[in-house]
């Protein structure tokens, strides 16, 4: 008892000094320990050719309605996305959500175009636009049509947003995907994470990289998460429950609020290494364990979805003469099991660190997690880099 009590002592010192609430920082800035070795960005985009776009929507309405939504864009082979389908899977820890297009990833192992973010009622609207959008882009078949069923994943933002105003239309989403780029992902309170909660707190867009070693040479995993899951009381950082310290400022606090874990997340993993389909489908299921490393139990309202591709395999096609292929041993996919358990983890955390106070409709207000409380309670279990 001594001894925390004086790394609490320290920790009131030291840790606020370093960090204040109002600067944009990641999970590791505040000296959280993850493992593993990241990529140069820490993010998804460390996976050649992938590019993110948001189109974040933010407005007050009359009678204290208010707008807190947005699109997110994850584009596997940047604007050749199109015309470059990739290898994939896909995987539903907990099905209360929706991902379109699932069926005939897993029956084909091909992922054609983006994986599109949005609130759950804008399903049906980016969907539409996301096949909007690439009819706009031309090099349709020789039929002069697109055959499409894009990819579009959704969590719940109806506590902060007007939900059943439909306010994202189909130029948001085209937007989001016009705008999606190469470099530093944006994270928190942006593109289809405006206005989603997490574990009690303020959450929404993160992102995480892993770079692995295999007999084959380097890979690199990289994760983004839409979240909006869980509660504070199951809430772990870095093997530290933390929830059990930061037990005020609940975001669900009305009578009638839920108490259990009711909403959802979205995981899209991405990697560079020569996986087929069914490779695919091992790996996608291990950002389950990330997801509970930080205090899920996936429960039975929540939608825990997640999406996997490798951008290696350009030959890979839905049509065409048969073509050679590579895939890495089945006994060389530990370290991309453990990468995407890794930066799926992580990316989770960035996602809370990077979030900011919102207010929404009805006045209502979610906190943040406040990063001084944070590095408090991490130095009392001795987990916070100095």
């Amino acid at each position: 008892m001594i001894r925390i009590s004086i790394l609490f002592i320290l920790s009131l010192f030291i840790s606020p000094v370093l960090f204040a609430d109002d600067q944009t920082v990641r999970a590791r800035d505040l000296g959280i320990p993850f493992e593993g070795k990241t990529g140069p960005l820490n993010a998804i985009t460390d996976v050649e050719g992938v590019t993110v776009g948001h189109e974040t929507i933010i407005r007050d309405l009359a009678d204290g309605k208010a707008v807190r939504t947005g699109v997110t864009a994850v584009l596997p082979r940047g604007k050749k996305s199109n015309v470059l389908p990739v290898f994939g899977a896909s995987f539903a820890l907990n099905g209360n959500g929706e991902m379109t297009g699932t069926a005939w990833l897993e029956e084909s192992g091909l992922l054609e175009g983006p994986v599109m973010i949005t609130n759950t009622h804008s399903v049906g609207t980016v969907h539409q636009a996301a096949i909007e959008w690439r009819v706009e882009a031309g090099d349709a078949d020789s039929s002069g049509y697109w055959w499409s069923l894009p990819v579009v994943a959704e969590t719940w933002d109806g506590y902060l947003n007007d939900i059943n105003g439909f306010h994202v239309k189909s130029q948001h989403a085209k937007a989001a995907l016009n705008n999606a780029k190469t470099g530093p992902v944006e994270e928190g309170n942006v593109g289809g994470g405006t206005g989603m909660i997490c574990h009690d707190f303020k959450c929404g867009i993160g992102t995480s990289s892993r770079v692995v070693e295999t007999v084959d040479g380097s890979f690199t995993v990289g994760v983004l998460v839409q979240a909006n899951y869980g509660t504070r009381e199951t809430l772990r950082i870095s093997g530290v429950p933390v929830g059990k310290h930061l037990q005020d400022n609940l975001a669900y606090n009305e009578p009638d609020a839920p108490k259990s874990d009711t909403g959802s997340i979205i995981i899209v993993v991405a990697t560079d290494a020569p996986l087929l389909p069914h490779q695919m489908k091992r790996i996608v299921k291990r950002a389950a364990l990330g997801l509970a490393r930080n205090g899920s139990y996936a429960g039975n309202g929540s939608g825990d979805i997640f999406i996997a591709f490798s951008t290696a395999n350009e030959e890979a096609s839905q049509s065409g003469p048969a073509s050679t292929v590579k895939m890495i041993s089945n006994d060389e996919m530990d370290p991309l099991f453990l990468g995407t358990v890794q930066a799926a983890e992580e990316a989770i955390i960035n996602a809370l660190v990077a979030a900011k106070d919102m207010i929404g409709k009805n006045g209502r207000t979610v906190k943040a997690i406040s990063h001084k409380d944070l590095q408090k309670v991490m130095s009392l279990y001795n987990r916070l880099n100095k």
